[in-house]
Parts: structure tokens; C-alpha cells; sequence
């Protein structure tokens, strides 16, 4: 494992330093506001994973405004629903980049919502700064990627739960473009270390139907059930377990899309003894993480939870202030370039963008659920691991064709075409 660049460690304290905390007065702007795009579901099945993702990314952005703004100028938010659908993402993405106001975007959940963007950003030269973990197989310079690539989630925590959990795996995820491509990746893995794959198997986004996945997980028995399930469905899905008789004793189940928020939804008797993979977790004892735990319940709440798409939404803001006042301007390709140098001391400690990739170097981390809602870290990576956005396995032009073959088969979209 590669140590985080020296550079890095460097800039980080001036970088905790400048946002070290928020001033008590407002400050008074007399120029035109520095506009950005945030764009998540406020509506549709993964509203209850995105919304809270668009409250870190607001208050990151009044911290920035409490500081001193930047190059004079407040950042003001124009936020837009993608409604839990790639194509009114793809329509909310074309009406932010044509706007000569918007200086970046921050946004997006799904993979299959990326994808559709991402080539409006290329066309138009624009910034997304992208905050969730996925299956790597892009690196586009229009993206900045604060959450995990591959190496970074998928394939430590399969070596993880293959020397501690068990040898033999079930698959099953929502029927999109990250499920498929992470389940593509695992059976990789799970081939090249020798373990056994029971079967794999797909729900449509946002269905509650999951008795005859669950049925034949409780007939064959699985050491491990790998779950790459998004949204709504996930609530269906562990309760349907439990009725079943899969218990996490018997079965334990390793999520990839599963943070506090969707614990609490799912309701941590349903999910205790679990597992989680990210890079984050709200449980961490990291000085910075507490402060910032504090200061998000005292905006929204103190029942409130907190995620890693949260946290990646929330430091993505932050590197991205930081790359304005180094560039001077805020036109979006400056800004990307400007954005490869930046480091942040962080919530899960410190991250830095890769200049090569445009991700971010990140620790790892597993979790176990709690009856609370809350995760008990049981594995870390101790030090950030650089991104490797296309796994090993494959060359990039495999991976890439496995990617258009998949687009071409679902009539040309990042999701698999209704069944009904």
C-alpha cells in the first residue's frame, strides 16, 4: 500500500486551518454571488439517501460563507431534483451547465445517474464533483470523484470477509450499471483467491419484490451475502431476510450502499450484526469527525445520522474552495485543474485528490451494525490508499467494453429495461 503523498500532508494544515471554524457573524457581499449546482433526488426512491447528502453539501457551503466567502463573493446553491431517474438528471445536468452562472455541480447518487451526466459535462467543459463510492471503470476529466473507487470498498472488503466471514458468496444487487459492473469485479476476485459463488441475482431499482432472491438465499445457505442493493429496496430486503430465518449469525450480509441513514431505515434490530464497507463511519473517534458530528446535530437535529456520501459531499465542497482561491476564478476548467492539488483534513481524516485519476487517496474501513443504527469499525486500511479506478482483473479495454456491451444490451441506458 502506497503512503499518502508528501505533498499532501504538507498542504493539510493550511488547508484544516482555513476552515477550522465558522465565524458568528454574517458576512456582508457586495459582489455578484459564485454560483453552484447541487444536484440529488429530492423525490423517488433514493430521496432518503440523497436528500441528506444535500444537507452536507449546503452546510459545507455556509461554512465556506461564514470564513470569508471566496474571492469576495458568497457561494450560492441552486439545488435540482433528479426525481430517482437518469433522465430528468440528464435534463436537470443540461439546464446547469448551460447556465453561464454555475461555476460546478455537486451531485448524484447512482451510477446509472453519473452516467447519464457525465458526457453533458465533457460536451460542455464543465465540472461534476461526483461524492459516492462505485465501480471505478471511468475516470473522466470533468469528474472529480470524492468517493471510493473500487480498491477502495469492493475488493478489500471481499478479501476481508473471505478471511473472516466465510468462502462461499451470494450476490444480489439493484439491476443497474453499479450492481452489475461491482458483482463483475467480485466474481473476479472471488475466482482469483479460490472462494465459492453460490449464485447472483437482481432486483429492479426501487422494487419491493425480493421473496424468491431471499427464498434461495435461505435454501443455499451462504457464508456471505454481498449486497449491492440501492434505495428503497434494501428496507424489503432485510426484512424479508429475518421472516426467512436468515439471521446475520447464519448469514451475514456485507453492504456497499448501505450507510447510517439506510440502517435507520431498515431499523438496526433488523440489521445488527451486519456488515458495512466504506470509508467513513459517523462511529469514529477522530477529533474532526466529533467536531463535525457536533455541529451538523446542531443545524439539523440531535437525532440526526450521518453517512460517507455525507461526508464525501461535505470535504468535496471544501477541496473545491480550496482549488477556487488557488485558481482566482471560477471557470470550471481552471477550477478542475486546480482541484488535483488539494488536500483536506477530513471527518475520516486526511484526503487528497490524485492528480492522475481526479479520485481521492482514502482510507478503508468496515463496520459492524448496531441495534443503535450505528456501525462499530472492526477493520481499517490504517493508512489512505491511493485510487485505482480500474481493477486488475481486466485490462481498461476489456472493462470498457464490458461497459458498452452492458449500455448496448439495455437499449442504449445505464439501467435494465422495465420488466413490466
Amino acid at each position: 500500500m502506497r503512503p499518502i503523498p508528501r505533498r499532501t500532508l504538507l498542504k493539510v494544515g493550511a488547508a484544516a486551518t482555513a476552515f477550522a471554524g465558522v465565524a458568528t457573524a454574517a458576512r456582508v457581499f457586495g459582489k455578484k454571488p459564485i454560483r453552484v449546482g447541487v444536484m440529488h433526488s429530492m423525490t423517488g426512491t433514493m430521496s432518503s439517501s440523497e436528500l441528506p447528502v444535500i444537507d452536507a453539501t449546503l452546510m459545507a457551503i455556509d461554512e465556506v460563507n461564514a470564513s470569508g466567502g471566496l474571492l469576495g463573493r458568497k457561494v450560492e446553491a441552486v439545488v435540482v431534483d433528479g426525481g430517482s431517474n437518469n433522465e430528468r438528471f440528464a435534463q436537470a445536468a443540461s439546464t446547469l451547465v448551460r447556465r453561464a452562472d454555475i461555476a460546478t455541480v455537486f451531485g448524484c447518487w447512482t451510477s446509472a445517474s453519473r452516467k447519464s451526466v457525465v458526457p453533458i459535462f465533457e460536451r460542455a467543459g464543465h465540472l461534476l464533483v461526483y461524492p459516492v463510492q462505485y465501480e471505478g471503470l471511468e475516470q473522466s476529466p470533468n469528474v472529480i470523484y470524492t468517493g471510493a473507487a473500487p480498491n477502495q470498498q469492493i475488493t478489500p472488503a471481499v478479501a476481508w470477509a473471505y478471511e473472516n466471514l466465510g468462502r462461499s458468496f451470494f450476490l444480489v444487487g439493484s439491476d443497474y450499471v453499479f450492481p452489475r459492473s461491482a458483482n463483475a469485479i467480485i466474481r473476479d476476485q472471488l475466482r482469483a483467491i479460490g472462494a465459492t459463488l453460490v449464485a447472483e441475482r437482481y432486483v429492479p431499482l426501487g422494487s419491493r419484490e425480493v421473496g424468491a432472491i431471499v427464498r434461495e438465499i435461505a435454501e443455499s445457505r451462504p457464508a456471505v451475502i454481498l449486497n449491492t442493493i440501492n434505495g428503497d429496496t434494501n428496507v424489503a430486503f432485510f426484512r424479508a431476510l429475518r421472516e426467512a430465518g436468515v439471521t446475520a449469525a447464519r448469514s451475514p450480509a456485507l453492504s456497499f450502499s448501505i450507510a447510517e441513514p439506510e440502517l435507520q431505515a431498515i431499523g438496526g434490530s433488523l440489521a445488527e450484526g451486519d456488515y458495512a464497507a466504506w470509508n467513513y463511519f459517523q462511529s469514529l473517534s477522530l477529533r474532526k469527525n466529533v467536531d463535525w458530528v457536533q455541529r451538523f446535530r446542531a443545524r439539523h437535529g440531535a437525532t440526526r445520522t450521518l453517512s460517507d456520501p455525507m461526508e464525501a459531499a461535505y470535504f468535496g465542497v471544501h477541496l473545491w474552495a480550496l482549488a477556487v482561491r488557488d485558481a482566482g476564478v471560477v471557470e470550471p476548467r481552471v477550477i478542475r485543474q486546480a482541484m488535483l492539488a488539494q488536500s483536506f483534513d477530513a471527518p475520516e481524516g486526511v484526503v487528497a485528490v490524485d492528480a492522475e485519476s481526479g479520485h481521492c487517496w482514502k482510507s478503508v474501513r468496515i463496520g459492524r451494525a448496531r441495534r443503535d443504527g450505528q456501525f462499530d469499525v472492526v477493520w481499517n486500511s490504517e493508512l489512505p490508499t491511493r485510487p485505482e479506478p480500474f481493477p486488475i482483473y481486466r485490462s481498461r479495454e476489456d472493462w470498457e467494453r464490458f461497459l458498452r456491451e452492458l449500455y448496448e444490451g439495455w437499449g442504449r441506458r445505464w439501467s435494465a429495461p422495465s420488466r413490466a
